[in-house]
């Protein structure tokens, strides 16, 4: 997530982002947050804090009332079977992938809606936000045979990148 603050913050709300694509009724496709506190709601005293607690409930609770993405709002209210299956979906796609449960594409910093140029000097740009990257489970860990969990994690990759590759070709027809 990426949020990015003006030069009139606190006066003018920061812009939210989700940078990993996730189905969401209140989370457009582009990756924007609708939530009324980062709108018409916002007031200079509220801070960070409060915003980062109310998208946390956004997540928790969504509203399919006020939705960006409709048709996640629409599957909600009408198929919840289907919205958790292609919210799942998305979610093993874009942020599960790879040994460890960590991303098996690297994300770019890039990615997303990008920041302007830095207030004060026009010559700066404000800097991806920076996250630190997990390293993989189990590198330090020893095991009884560890030639076999070699041999295994080996072929355990090559099915997990078919199953993911898989996983998109679906995503794509729908």
């Amino acid at each position: 997530m990426r949020l990015v603050l003006g030069k009139d913050f606190p006066a003018v709300p920061p812009k939210g982002y989700f940078l990993t694509k996730i189905f969401h009724p209140n989370v457009g496709h582009k990756g924007e947050i609708c939530v009324n506190v980062l709108k018409r709601d916002w007031k200079a005293e509220l801070g960070l804090r409060h915003v980062l607690l109310t998208i946390k409930c956004l997540l928790i609770h969504p509203n399919p009332e006020s939705a960006l993405n409709e048709e996640a709002g629409r599957l909600l209210l009408e198929d919840y079977a289907e919205y958790e299956s292609r919210a799942r979906l998305l979610t093993e796609i874009h942020a599960m992938g790879g040994p460890g449960g960590t991303s098996g594409t690297h994300q770019d910093p890039n990615d997303g809606p990008q920041p302007k140029k830095h207030a004060g000097d026009p010559t700066k740009r404000a800097g991806p936000s920076v996250a630190a990257t997990p390293a993989p489970l189990g590198n330090g860990a020893s095991t009884a045979n560890s030639s076999n969990s070699n041999t295994n994690s080996s072929s355990n990759s090559s099915v997990a990148g078919k199953k993911k590759a898989d996983k998109k070709r679906a995503l794509r027809r729908l």
